[in-house]
């Protein structure tokens, strides 16, 4: 028997796998979130880990306990740039992740953003819930058409290829951007071409370095002014300042956002700035798909512990 970390509160049913294995499992009474120095000691103390994106798994968690006594960590998400894989391949600890199971639910949430940003559906529920709202009048909440409009994906793994076929219902023409050319219709080799092609732009990247405000003042200015911008990727992808700047001044139409730089803070300028749908990261939300991403993550630790190699596990960086 195993002792796995279990760092915050799953939903029913996502812990089964290591009952059913019969690991001790430790998860705190209230669900809260640790701080660095208290996730480093219960760290310490497990031979596995199962965490959240919002907890930083970095190289003093990593290397807390006894030398080799951690050997997993599972990320209930598909992104896992919280967790430093660099140290976890030094010390010979596993990192899985939960990727395929929420790429529909993703991929609704996304097409919700893209409808709602072009036809000011946030705007327009604001003013009737404030009791602003004068009456039907022909020049009210005027949005941009999605169906035969022009979708510009930026990034075509299997959540952007979800949100390519809910396009291809309301009959747009879709582009898609991504470093290696994936020889099918629609592929862009530059970025800044299929911004400027596109009505509407979906991102779809993981965070790294090189994707760190990928679309900043220079890209939002390339875009049509009735262009909308969605982001249900990580919220550091976008320059959230800049993205604000563009609203402000009409140089960019919309935007529908389910992630942010600082989450859970969120700009207080993106907060105020018009034409904007803004959602608290509820892209994998339905229970179903959050269930089944809790168990995901924890079949991997199971499979870890048992020397078996799960077949979501995350590949060591190149050196």
């Amino acid at each position: 028997m195993a002792r796995v970390l279990v760092t915050r509160h799953l939903p029913d049913g996502g812990l089964d796998p290591l009952y059913a294995r019969g690991h001790e499992v430790v998860v705190r009474d209230e669900d809260v979130p640790f701080g660095p120095a208290a996730l480093a000691e219960a760290a310490g103390a497990a031979d596995g880990i199962v965490c959240l994106l919002t907890d930083r798994i970095d190289d003093r968690v990593l290397s807390s306990g006894a030398a080799g006594r951690l050997r997993v960590v599972a990320n209930v998400a598909v992104g896992y740039d919280n967790i430093d894989v660099v140290a976890a391949a030094r010390l010979g600890i596993a990192v899985c992740n939960t990727p395929g199971v929420l790429d529909e639910t993703t991929a609704d949430l996304a097409f919700l953003l893209i409808l709602a940003s072009a036809r000011l559906a946030s705007t327009a529920e604001r003013d009737l819930r404030a009791g602003a709202w004068p009456g039907w009048g022909i020049t009210q909440y005027l949005g941009e058409d999605v169906h035969g409009a022009v979708l510009g994906l930026v990034g075509y793994g299997r959540i952007g290829r979800a949100v390519a076929r809910r396009a291809e219902g309301f009959g747009m023409d879709v582009l898609h951007h991504c470093r290696t050319d994936t020889g099918l219709p629609g592929y862009v080799g530059s970025l800044d071409e299929l911004l400027a092609r596109s009505d509407a732009v979906s991102l779809h990247v993981p965070l790294t370095e090189s994707t760190r405000h990928l679309v900043g003042p220079r890209e939002l200015a390339g875009m049509k002014p009735t262009a909308v911008l969605v982001n249900t990727a990580r919220g550091p992808v976008v320059d959230e300042e800049a993205l604000a700047a563009a609203l402000e001044s009409g140089a960019l139409f919309a935007a529908g956002l389910d992630v942010y730089e600082g989450e859970p803070a969120v700009s207080p300028r993106l907060l105020a700035a018009p034409r904007t749908v803004l959602l608290p990261h509820i892209g994998s939300a339905t229970r179903v798909t959050r269930t089944r991403m809790a168990t995901m993550a924890c079949e991997a630790v199971c499979a870890v512990l048992a020397g078996e190699t799960p077949p979501n596990l995350v590949a060591a960086p190149a050196p």
